[in-house]
């Protein structure tokens, strides 16, 4: 009997701190093959399952898209939901069926792509490179 409670003690235990380990990689300083970026960057919380990019535009490339998007914001933040698949984490998919697109990290590396699908043809391209990645394994 006074196994059972010791073992019950310690799966209640154990198993609440476990659901409470998070990992959250931040990638700051990110260049853009066509955009220029005072502030770039992407945080990847892969508890939450969440990537949110933070941005600020150059004047130039700023000017260049308000030119012709009114809405368009000199810095802006966006949230998509994310997913981990073969150590890759992809962003869910953003499009239609026959034609979609996902941003693509690879964990430990410093480039980012974007996955582009037309008709179930492939095709990924390097968009940006982090000069600053940062990983937080958090506790509560």
């Amino acid at each position: 009997m006074r196994k059972i409670s010791l073992l019950v003690f310690l799966i209640s235990i154990i198993l609440p701190i476990q659901n409470l380990k998070s990992e959250i990689i931040i990638m700051s300083q990110c260049d853009d093959r066509q955009d220029e970026f005072l502030k770039n960057e992407y945080i990847l919380n892969l508890n939450e399952l969440i990537m949110i990019r933070n941005y600020v535009y150059k004047e130039k490339t700023y000017k260049k898209y308000k030119l012709t998007d009114l809405s368009v914001k000199k810095s802006n933040s966006y949230v998509r939901n994310i997913y981990q698949e073969d150590g890759k984490i992809l962003t869910h998919k953003h499009g239609y069926p026959q034609f979609y697109t996902q941003i693509l990290f690879e964990k430990g590396k410093q480039e980012i792509y974007i996955k582009t699908v037309l008709n179930d043809e492939e095709g990924i391209t390097k968009i940006s490179t982090c000069k600053k990645i940062e990983k937080f394994e958090k506790e509560s």
